[in-house]
Order: C-alpha cells, then sequence, then structure tokens
C-alpha cells in the first residue's frame, strides 16, 4: 500500500512526512522536524489520496464509537400539571449574615436564638398560609443549630422534615412538608 518516497499523514496525530521504508506490519517515516518514527499502515493515510481519507472515516472504528454513543432514553418525563403553589419552595437561609446586618457584638447562644426565632416565625407563616415545602439552609458547621432544628420541628404534629436535596443545597440544609388539613 505504502511505498519508499510517498508522503503521508498520521491518522491520530498531527503529522507529517515521508516515507522511508516499508515492512510487513510497520511503516517509517520521517517527520516534517526530521524525526525517524514508526507505524502501522492503518495508522497513515497517503496525501493527496481523497479516497483513501473518505475510506478511513467510514472505518469500523469510528462507525463502532458513534454507534456505541447513542442511547435509547427509557426514562418518561412527567407532563403532569402542578399548580403554583405546589411549585413554590419557601427558602429560609438561617446564616447569621443573612439575618443582621453586624453580628459581631452577639454572643453564640444571642446568635442561635435569633436562628431559631426565625426559623420558628417562618415555619408559623408557611403553615399558616398553607405552604406545603419550606427548606431550611443551616449550614454544616458543628451541627449546634441542626439539631436545635430538629428539636423544634419534632415539636409540630403537622410536618415532616428530612435532609434536603444533596445536590442543589449540600449537606447543609432541612426540608419540611406540611401535612394539609382538607377544609
Amino acid at each position: 500500500m505504502f511505498k519508499t518516497g510517498d508522503l503521508v499523514e498520521v491518522l491520530d496525530d498531527a503529522m507529517k512526512g515521508k516515507v522511508l521504508k516499508v515492512k510487513e506490519d510497520e511503516v517509517t517515516i520521517e517527520t516534517e522536524d526530521g524525526f525517524e518514527l514508526s507505524y502501522r499502515p492503518s495508522e497513515l493515510i497517503l496525501l493527496g489520496d481523497d479516497q483513501a481519507i473518505k475510506d478511513a472515516s467510514k472505518r469500523g472504528v469510528i462507525e463502532d464509537a458513534k454507534s456505541d454513543k447513542i442511547t435509547i432514553n427509557h426514562h418518561r418525563v412527567n407532563t403532569e400539571k402542578k399548580s403554583k403553589k405546589e411549585e413554590f419552595v419557601l427558602e429560609v437561609d438561617l446564616h447569621i449574615e443573612k439575618l443582621v446586618k453586624s453580628f459581631h457584638h452577639m454572643t453564640n447562644f444571642d446568635i442561635l436564638n435569633l436562628q431559631l426565632d426565625t426559623a420558628r416565625g417562618q415555619l408559623e407563616f408557611a403553615i399558616k398560609n398553607r405552604i406545603p415545602k419550606v427548606v431550611f439552609i443551616h449550614g454544616m458547621g458543628e451541627g449546634v443549630l441542626k439539631t436545635e432544628l430538629d428539636f423544634l420541628f419534632g415539636r409540630y404534629a403537622e410536618i415532616s422534615f428530612q435532609d434536603a436535596n444533596y445536590r442543589k443545597y449540600g449537606l447543609g440544609a432541612t426540608e419540611i412538608f406540611i401535612k394539609q388539613k382538607m377544609l
């Protein structure tokens, strides 16, 4: 297929060269930079031969790779309509810097009490206004606020709670579901 003196290009590399010698399964070329490199004949393409380029692009490896990429999506898309109220999620960020302008004069006890009062107030608001879902963002820290929130939420019979969606909030958030009473 190749003979001494042919100009070739390497398929998987941006390299051109001139064929120096040809063995059964090895072609040695001199690159434009003067290096001697050996390749299998299947790794080279004859320059100026448009048909060889077209044939190379139809090789089984390329077609196999393309067919491997094709996947069938077996997942169904939920097309149910949800009410505006169901889509709304109240997010309450309890980080102290979100609650007050300056907290440097506050003790840890004061900060925790402010965070818990805010959480209680927002929870009462959500229950009163029939908001089905609330996410309290408390951060990771040492876990004191999360423990206190768990205790607070456990005192409400009409709610259930769990860690919030990890992808969206990470580890530092709790999701509240408010059970709606039928009127």
